[in-house]
């Protein structure tokens, strides 16, 4: 009682007894070891994250069975309604993260409340297929690199998980694709 008279009447402060408003400190971690060596500078730690997430990249890939899929012959491709992108945006949640055009899901609706704004994705949507096209900024991604929760050790690469973020309006046409 005599701590909480004294804070109260000291700082004015009295949810500083509280445990939620105490300084939060990281737990200490080592150095990613890698092939026996630790990572110490952000190149060595940017090569060790490549290498662990892209291990299959440039590895050879026996693609004879393909041969061996009957081809189908080609079909017409029905072009997109405003309802397919109205129906593909509702399902999207609003809480999930920015793509890497800084644009959320929340943005995206609003956006295409507007039957003009709908109406432009829509043909974008069409001319991609059209022109058999897809643009390099629906491509582009960026990569946060988290830790996964509760590990004992985040001495290794594979402490981490890779989350990739693309474009939120390729997603989208990608969505009513699929659909």
């Amino acid at each position: 009682m005599v701590i909480f008279h004294h804070m109260t009447s000291s700082n004015k402060r009295p949810w500083d007894l509280m445990n939620w408003v105490w300084k939060k400190l990281m737990p200490a971690i080592k150095s990613i070891l890698y092939k026996n060596c630790f990572c110490n500078t952000l190149p060595d730690l940017w090569y060790v994250l490549h290498n662990s997430y892209n291990s299959a990249e440039n590895r050879p890939v026996d693609t004879c069975f393909l041969n061996e899929i009957p081809q189908v012959g080609l079909i017409d491709w029905p072009a997109f309604s405003k309802q397919e992108f109205k129906d593909a945006i509702a399902k999207c949640s609003s809480l999930s993260a920015l793509g890497s055009d800084h644009i959320s899901w929340k943005h995206l609706k609003t956006l295409f409340s507007s039957d003009l704004c709908l109406e432009k994705i829509v043909n974008v949507a069409n001319t991609c297929i059209n022109l058999e096209f897809w643009p390099f900024h629906f491509k582009a991604t960026n990569t946060v690199i988290i830790p996964k929760p509760n590990k004992e050790s985040y001495s290794t690469p594979k402490s981490f998980h890779p989350i990739i973020l693309l474009n939120t309006a390729s997603k989208l046409i990608e969505k009513v694709i699929s659909n």
